[in-house]
């Protein structure tokens, strides 16, 4: 099973998990290093936007839609 667990690393390269770990043997692991939060904000909006946009990519809304796309 994979799963994924937040963490953070120090600048000395140490890896902190956020939450305890209990595996029955050593397991492999990749580490993603992600931009400080407060170098790249995230808008509340742009999270929940995604779903809509999901509802979106479907036949019926090309359909709906078609009568505003220029002739090909």
């Amino acid at each position: 099973m994979i799963r994924t667990i937040e963490a953070v690393v120090d600048v000395q390269g140490r890896v902190e998990l956020s939450e305890p770990v209990h595996l029955s043997a050593p397991r492999r692991a990749l580490v993603t290093i992600l931009e400080d939060e407060a170098a790249v904000p995230i808008h509340d909006s742009a999270l929940l936007s995604g779903a809509a946009l999901e509802d979106w990519n479907r036949p019926e809304e090309d359909i709906a839609w078609s009568h505003l796309q220029s002739a090909q």
